[in-house]
């Protein structure tokens, strides 16, 4: 029997295939937690054949040419592809990037019943990238097969978060969601990085200060990874450093001692401005110890201009999230 398994990163995708687990493991690394989502188009193009979909907008985007051509997979459809397997699944992690493109690869799947007929879930409960192979092909992660319920609820939350107002996506608290069981945390986790009504900071942003607090910290210590202190999993390497220097460049900031930046592939490519970057000792400013103490926001200093799923925050409409009693708070 022939195995493919779609996964959200190719260090998953390594730890997938060395595990012996499947015949081909593909990475899709799309990020969904940052910037708008795609539109229709773009959703219906992007698991498409390749066509004139532009880098980055179609599925096997992530995937090396060398190693489509070796596979005979290059410029291939989703379902297309899935056709020529006995089985296919979807490997996903429990972070929100992972479930948000386990929703839309759901929602996409679910206008095929051939293809829905042999594609199941295998659940895990941690990042695949953090687990050696050997370790991977010994925990035989559960599989669960897909019927047109998991469709159903994976269209109406995917439809949810790509909404203009992100109230949909609360309601969704009071569903029931045990057909994804990651999907609950996922809710919660990016509810949490709308501003919060007291400080105007996500949950992300709020550690990034709580880490900064006791100062001179190297700017790379305030990233989360495996084992380190910043346990928010919402966000990656890219977005964590944008954060930062949202937080030391603006109007009023709330971290000093970012001796570089942006944060960009330009800086990465230039080893003088690196390691300038990595020199750097962060401390807060006054104003950031006021926010870490409830008696500013940030919101109300800086400019707002975001993305939160299908909702563009800026500060005149500013959606917040209340964590004491747990309430979406609409624009005045």
């Amino acid at each position: 029997m022939t195995r493919l398994i779609v996964t959200t990163d190719s260090s998953a995708a390594g730890a997938l295939q060395g595990a012996g687990l499947a015949d081909l493991v593909i990475a899709i690394e799309r990020r969904l937690v940052w910037g708008p989502p795609p539109s229709e188009t773009e959703c219906e193009a992007f698991f498409s054949p390749r066509m004139t979909q532009p880098n980055g907008l179609h599925w096997l985007d992530d995937t090396p040419v060398w190693r489509q051509e070796r596979s005979g997979i290059k410029g291939r459809g989703l379902i297309e592809l899935f056709s020529e397997y006995d089985s296919a699944e979807l490997g996903m992690g429990p972070e929100p990037n992972a479930q948000l493109l386990l929703l839309w690869l759901l929602d996409h799947c679910g206008i095929e019943d051939a293809a829905l007929s042999k594609l199941a879930i295998r659940h895990l409960d941690l990042a695949v990238g953090d687990v050696a192979p050997e370790q991977l092909a010994k925990m035989n992660p559960p599989i669960v097969e897909i019927t047109q319920d998991h469709v159903e609820l994976a269209g109406r939350a995917w439809q949810a978060y790509r909404a203009p107002t992100p109230q949909a996506w609360f309601d969704l608290r009071e569903a029931d969601l045990r057909l994804l069981p990651r999907l609950g945390r996922c809710v919660v986790a990016l509810l949490e990085e709308l501003p919060n009504v007291t400080s105007g900071l996500g949950a992300t942003e709020t550690r990034i200060l709580e880490l900064i607090a006791p100062g001179e910290v190297p700017p790379f210590d305030v990233f989360p990874g495996y084992q380190k202190p910043n346990e928010r999993r919402v966000f990656d390497y890219w977005e964590v450093g944008a954060l930062l220097d949202g937080l030391s460049r603006c109007e009023r900031p709330a971290v000093a001692g970012l001796d570089e930046g942006p944060f960009s592939l330009e800086m990465h490519e230039n080893s003088s401005r690196l390691q300038r970057y990595k020199q750097s000792r962060l401390s807060l400013t006054e104003f950031g110890k006021a926010m870490l103490g409830g008696d500013e926001n940030f919101c109300r200093c800086n400019r707002i201009d975001r993305w939160w799923g299908g909702t563009h925050l800026t500060n005149d409409r500013l959606w917040q999230w209340d964590p004491e009693a747990l309430s979406l708070i609409a624009p005045d």
